[in-house]
């Protein structure tokens, strides 16, 4: 009969059962159907700088990059990476042998994953997590180990004794996250070198994600995990170029890390996409050439954005987390009554025509996420004085 199998077993990979469609495309939905104000994906509602966007118009028209590009990415970009690397870091980088161009970091956290991990090695993440981590362990066919960031005098931290703790001889690879989405939390250079060292201590790989690299706050300071000591070899470095110059949909992320783990991540990689976004490579070249100026003022419009929005959510009566790093803010529904992050984010867009994710999506421990949620506001200011607004009425 049509529609049917000749065999019982579900159509979805085992792996991959858990995980169904994900909060942000339903979350999404709603805000469509009810003409909600969307916080939650974490898009901006703005495209970057006006002289990027023309340079990847130029390179259509030149007819750069409208064929596949090299499988590494253009040699244009990955000089470009590594010079920012040098320049922001003093990190030396060989743009030939030690930088990957990927599909956006989904790709290059998927491609490093699947590369680096076996069937029964575990990876360390901490939780909460972006929700690709766990789908990306599952499909390498890792276990993963969830280390909880806990809310504490203001921020979430990281409790190092836990992490050594949850290292086993079974441990693969360490997953970190700075600054961290959803949480906003900025690892501190005294947390980094422990984490470094007990990488170092039991020969441990390191993952890290650092896309909102350029998004850190007040006195937080972002310190790539490879420029710490004994991290060099060991570390695979992700970024991408949607979260700094906010063309989200162009999909241009990168890797760097010494010559065999890029050669690595590029065995799994090139089975993936094989290549993609060959203009717009060339655009984020261009964009990576950026004067300090660029950088300094994208952080300083999305700080004071932070204030906006976070000053609206204490006023509507919740209790906020002023991120350190990223565009997001987490904030605790429990003042206003509620402990269930699902039913609010769910009935939000009717009460007051605003939509946010649930933290409890982000974690193994549902639980220690229940009363979490998460706001974005890398929207335009007329935007988030609406939402502040609309939000008010919850306090009515």
């Amino acid at each position: 009969m049509t529609g049917m199998t000749s065999s019982a077993r579900p159509l979805l990979n085992r792996r991959l059962a858990e995980f169904g469609t994900t909060i942000f495309a339903e979350m999404s939905a709603l805000a469509l159907r009810t003409g909600s104000i969307n916080l939650g994906q974490g898009f901006p509602d703005t495209d970057g700088p006006e002289e990027v966007r023309e340079a990847a118009v130029r390179a259509l028209r030149d007819g750069r990059g409208n064929q596949y590009p090299p499988g590494p990415g253009i040699p244009e970009l990955r000089t470009a990476v590594a010079a920012h690397q040098q320049r922001r870091y003093g990190l030396a980088v060989d743009p030939d042998t030690e930088v990957l161009v990927t599909a956006g970091a989904t790709e290059a956290i998927a491609a490093a994953l699947l590369a680096l991990v076996e069937p029964g090695d575990e990876v360390i993440a901490l939780e909460p997590y972006y929700d690709s981590y766990a789908a990306c362990i599952a499909m390498a066919g890792g276990t993963r180990v969830p280390v909880t960031l806990r809310p504490r005098e203001g921020r979430f931290r990281l409790d190092l004794d836990e992490l050594r703790d949850a290292v086993t001889d079974r441990t693969r690879l360490l997953l970190i996250n700075t600054p961290h989405n959803p949480t906003g939390t900025v690892l501190t250079r005294e947390e980094l070198t422990a984490i470094a060292e007990l990488a170092v201590e039991r020969d441990l790989l390191v993952v890290t994600d650092e896309v909102y690299e350029h998004l850190v706050f007040d006195d937080a300071e972002h310190v790539p995990l490879a420029t710490l000591p004994g991290m060099r070899e060991r570390t695979v470095t992700i970024s991408s170029a949607g979260k700094t110059f906010s063309f989200t949909g162009w999909k241009v992320g990168w890797i760097t890390a010494a010559p065999g783990l890029v050669a690595a991540v590029r065995s799994a990689k090139q089975y993936l996409t094989y290549v993609s976004s060959g203009p717009f490579q060339y655009a984020v070249a261009e964009a990576l050439r950026l004067p300090d100026s660029y950088f300094e003022e994208f952080r300083a419009d999305m700080q004071a954005k932070r204030e906006l929005l976070g000053t609206g959510l204490e006023q509507a009566g919740f209790t906020v987390f002023r991120p350190a790093g990223t565009y997001f803010i987490t904030a605790d529904i429990r003042p206003l009554g509620e402990s269930d992050g699902f039913a609010f984010c769910r009935s939000l867009p009717e009460r007051c025509g605003v939509v946010a994710i649930p933290n409890a999506v982000f974690y193994d421990h549902r639980e220690q996420g229940a009363p979490f949620v998460r706001f974005a506001f890398c929207k335009r200011t007329s935007v988030l004085e609406k939402a502040a607004s609309r939000l008010k009425s919850l306090t009515v």
